[in-house]
């Protein structure tokens, strides 16, 4: 049962750090600070838990939503399917035929050591969600970082806040102001550390590329550089079209993990060449 993916030490550990976060910021700094019972107080505290929800949402979608699975006897069209230039093989064929599954792969798969499958569109395994970010749930993927960074940077405001303006005295204990200074550093390291995957992957979107494309294209532009020509990845079709592959086309359902009905099978992509 998919459910049984929930079982997993770092999904466990990321559900007790996530009510940790929210707990300490609403119930203790909001509380200390402008008052639960108070208009300002409920609405941070409103705000932060639909932030909260989105974000556990998403990662709910991340873990049970399939990445992309090769279908069974899937063999490629060469004739109709002349992709990129560096997924040609040596002998000329795009017929990329996996060892371990012994099933061909469709452009930018990959197979999953930790999964022990194909993966379509395959950008990592992560452990966070116990479950491989591909194809079918890599907008899921996007939206939980986001919400996840948006979430925390605004804890961490909130946080910050009330240890700076909060009116200290010769009577507070030192182990109080030891526990709202850390909660600070935590929570601003913890904004850093989300907010520069956030920016990975929306470079990664606004490109087209995966993480593993991103590795393997650095390596064909220095080939190609060495050999005095220059590089472009394929896939890359325009920063919008680009956006629009991932999020959909429809600009109001981009917030939405499970709003992926313009996703297709993934067994072929558009390139720059279909555009020239």
């Amino acid at each position: 049962m998919k459910l049984k993916r929930f079982i997993s030490f770092p999904i466990l550990s990321l559900f007790l750090l996530l009510g940790f976060v929210y707990y300490v910021t609403v119930f203790i700094f909001i509380e200390d600070w402008l008052g639960l019972q108070s208009s300002t107080g409920s609405l941070n505290a409103l705000i932060l838990s639909l932030l909260v929800s989105l974000c556990v949402f998403s990662l709910m979608v991340c873990v049970l939503s399939d990445p992309g699975r090769v279908p069974p006897g899937y063999v490629p069209d060469v004739e109709e399917n002349q992709g990129p230039d560096q997924e040609i093989k040596k002998s000329g064929t795009l017929q990329r035929r996996c060892d371990k599954c012994s099933v061909y792969k469709p452009p930018r798969t990959h197979h999953c050591r930790v999964c022990k499958r194909c993966i379509l569109r395959m950008d990592h395994h992560c452990i966070w969600i116990n479950n491989c970010v591909g194809h079918r749930n890599y907008k899921a993927f996007l939206l939980l970082v986001f919400y996840a960074c948006v979430a925390s940077t605004y804890s961490a405001i909130i946080i910050t806040s009330c240890t700076f303006l909060k009116e200290w005295d010769s009577v507070s204990s030192h182990s109080l102001k030891s526990f709202y200074i850390s909660c600070g550093f935590m929570s601003v390291f913890l904004s850093l550390i989300l907010g520069t995957l956030l920016l990975w992957h929306i470079y990664l979107t606004t490109h087209n590329m995966t993480t593993i494309e991103y590795h393997d294209a650095k390596r064909a532009a220095w080939l190609a550089k060495k050999s005095g020509l220059s590089y472009h990845h394929p896939y890359d079709v325009g920063v919008y079209k680009n956006i629009t592959l991932v999020l959909g086309p429809n600009m109001l359902k981009w917030m939405c993990p499970t709003a992926v009905s313009h996703v297709k099978d993934g067994l072929g992509f558009p390139t720059i060449r279909d555009n020239s």
